[in-house]
């Protein structure tokens, strides 16, 4: 038994038997179809308000809204500035070898090693030679030690104060430097009668001079290339 909103007993679950009132909740309304095209309530395939075919595919969505263009840069008639590049000059070192005899004297006066049996050579063009690679090696030829020196000196007039491997230059993009190998008479720079310390590089500049032996001076020389 169920009970009505009239308040009536009903043995009817869906209508009162009394006052024939629905018992149960009213169905739920169902919407009519609208047409696609207008949006007007239509139950048929023709819309009556605009005649649109229903059975017809729906018509394409409008294009979204231009977005607005910028106003274009102004052009600048200058031409672009190029990066800052640092440039630098190639240069070329050269060895230029002579028998210097103010080098000999001074050798001579401070009874230096081989002095006494070290005669200053009578002619000794000069010899200009061009650094290649980064070791060059100053020395005299040996072919039983495998010594050959890129800066040979034991070309006649031969320096016997020289060493077999007398000295070593190392060339790199930066700069030059100059080593002495452990020498019998050692090394010296620019008319001084001190010796660079051996086995230590010591930096040179273009138009330094490089003593060695008894009378041998090495100019180096950076030109350009």
């Amino acid at each position: 038994m169920v009970t009505c909103p009239e308040g009536h007993l009903s043995t009817a679950v869906d209508y009162c038997d009394v006052c024939g009132a629905p018992v149960g909740e009213p169905p739920t309304p169902v919407a009519a179809p609208r047409c696609p095209a207008c949006g007007a309530p239509s139950g048929g395939r023709f819309c009556e308000a605009c005649g649109h075919d229903s059975a017809l595919a729906p018509p394409p969505e409008p294009p979204p809204p231009a977005l607005p263009v910028p106003d274009p840069v102004p052009h600048d008639p200058r031409p672009a500035a190029e990066p800052a590049t640092v440039r630098t000059s190639p240069v070329t070192w050269i060895a230029t070898v002579t028998a210097d005899r103010a080098f000999y004297d001074r050798v001579l006066a401070r009874e230096g090693p081989d002095a006494d049996r070290v005669e200053f050579p009578a002619y000794y063009p000069p010899r200009r030679i061009t650094l290649q690679g980064s070791e060059i090696l100053i020395g005299k030829r040996s072919v039983s030690q495998g010594l050959h020196p890129d800066i040979d000196l034991g070309i006649a007039p031969a320096d016997a104060g020289v060493s077999r491997a007398h000295a070593l230059l190392h060339l790199t993009p930066t700069g030059l430097t100059v080593t002495d190998l452990g020498s019998t008479n050692g090394t010296s720079l620019n008319d001084s009668d001190d010796l660079i310390p051996a086995e230590q590089p010591v930096a040179v500049r273009s138009g330094d001079r490089v003593h060695v032996g008894a009378w041998t001076t090495i100019t180096l020389t950076a030109e350009p290339a």
